[in-house]
């Protein structure tokens, strides 16, 4: 039996909405809702009637107490792009949208402390602009940039090319406001380096994909603008002399912002589908490094020669085969457009499986080699390769469908393939979602493969801060229906 719409809770919340609020902050219209019931990928399709688009955090703690004693659960979202389905409502139609997207200010810079206050709806690229404006840098970066919102970078705990100097999203937080399911505010934005007043809430909603309070703001930590920079692109023979050659950077400087490992499979995509790329180097080689490392002020020995240096040291030691550093910005922007664009060529070339994973940085070569041909062992046809971050032991690890699959591949051999891929990552002391969260794609196998501690623990902090499970119900964790007695 379904409500009438008198007695509908989603419709109810809606009238309320809008007479508190009006036209600008709750929308009905079917239209206007459309572009966010779908995500990014296009995979998960959800439904809603309305979409809450609050512009301070006293609205959005007003909107979330009227959703709570209506029971409507809410649905945070900011630019909409999860990897993982986060931000896509349920399709039953049962809970509405709240956007942050109004919440854009970056409210304070101060250049001095190394700090900036922004709100959720805040674009990573406008506060990277903000920052420079100051003379300071938002070291976190990543190809979303131009769309990625803070609240959902807090919620996911996002990473990027540059956690290998300076961490991911929580080690950049330095304060959270944020509303809790009952609709209280939580103000936690000072940045305090000493804190024991028991369970950090902050840490607690980093990572959380707004399952346990809706982040409204963030307090952020801001690091010198770069003087100059230097990127190479180095040819080597495996992913083993890759980790070495990192290692010899590691020992020698802590400059290092980026070290990713590229294959010659993913290099030749991006060179057949992507236009105006070209290779760096003349001759071939089975894995690729890219690397770049940064100075802060002129004192400091300049990241070319800090590069050509440590290079020429790792071609006596038998690591390099070939190498060259970005004469120009241009040519480094070039040598980053063929990192960056692996995944658009992977998507011109055919159906693939994408696995964002993680396992200690000392185990990465052998998982990528052995993981890749157990794949292809165990999976005629295909072809396994792996890419990213190989400094922090992220990669992206992708399984391509045989030559002359149809479309539809992907779909159907995601639920045989997909706890394969996972179950090498957990044998090997990894995690099957290393940066983009779990969202509801990785749900059941975070349940399945996860030990029975972490599950009881994640379910008792869900429930304890949001009983009646209306915050992002159906992502990161799951929970018993709610009995209609409660």
């Amino acid at each position: 039996m379904t409500a009438s719409p008198s007695h509908d809770p989603v419709q109810s919340l809606a009238r309320q909405a809008l007479a508190r609020f009006g036209p600008k902050v709750a929308i009905t219209d079917g239209d206007a809702i459309a572009p966010w019931l779908t995500d990014w990928r296009g995979r998960y399709h959800g439904a809603a009637s309305l979409l809450l688009q609050p512009g301070t955090t006293a609205e959005v703690a007003e909107l979330v107490t009227l959703a709570a004693a209506l029971r409507v659960p809410l649905v945070p979202q900011g630019g909409n792009t999860s990897m993982v389905g986060g931000a896509t409502p349920p399709a039953d139609g049962r809970a509405a949208i709240l956007s942050l997207r109004r919440m854009n200010r970056v409210r304070t810079i101060d250049p001095a402390a190394g700090i900036a206050v922004a709100e959720a709806g805040v674009i990573l690229s406008d506060l990277h602009d903000a920052a420079l404006a100051r003379g300071r840098r938002f070291p976190l970066t990543l190809g979303a940039k131009g769309s990625a919102t803070l609240g959902g970078l807090v919620s996911t705990n996002a990473g990027g090319t540059q956690v290998l100097r300076f961490g991911t999203m929580r080690g950049l937080v330095l304060g959270l406001e944020a509303v809790l399911p009952d609709g209280s505010v939580h103000d936690g934005l000072a940045p305090l380096k000493k804190d024991n007043r028991g369970y950090d809430l902050n840490q607690l909603l980093i990572g959380a994909e707004g399952t346990l309070g809706i982040v409204t703001a963030a307090t952020l930590r801001l690091v010198p603008a770069l003087y100059s920079r230097a990127v190479a692109w180095v040819g080597v023979e495996s992913p083993h002399a890759a980790l070495a050659l990192l290692r010899l950077f590691e020992a020698a400087t802590d400059r290092v912002e980026s070290f990713e490992i590229v294959p010659a499979h993913s290099l030749g995509l991006v060179l057949e589908h992507i236009p105006e790329t070209r290779a760096p180097l003349s001759g071939a080689h089975p894995w690729h490094v890219l690397i770049e490392a940064g100075a802060s002020d002129a004192d400091q020995e300049a990241p070319a020669a800090l590069i050509e240096r440590l290079l020429a040291s790792g071609l006596e030691q038998g690591l390099v085969g070939d190498a060259t550093i970005a004469a120009s910005e241009t040519q480094a922007e070039a040598f980053w457009k063929l990192r960056d664009s692996i995944s658009e060529a992977e998507r011109a070339s055919g159906p693939a499986l994408q696995h964002d994973i993680s396992v200690p940085v000392a185990a990465m070569p052998d998982f990528m080699i052995d993981g890749a041909r157990a794949v292809e062992a165990a999976f005629p046809g295909t072809s396994a390769g792996a890419f990213g971050h190989l400094g922090d032991g992220n990669v992206h690890f992708h399984v391509r469908a045989p030559a002359r699959a149809g479309a539809d591949w992907a779909v159907a051999q995601s639920a045989i393939i997909s706890p394969f891929v996972h179950d090498l990552v957990v044998a090997a002391g990894g995690s099957i979602s290393a940066e983009h969260g779990i969202g509801q794609m990785k749900r059941d196998e975070l349940a399945r493969l996860s030990a029975p501690a972490r599950l009881h623990a994640l379910a008792a902090i869900k429930r304890g801060l949001d009983p009646h499970n209306l915050l992002n119900p159906g992502k990161l964790v799951t929970l018993a229906p709610e009995r209609a007695d409660q």
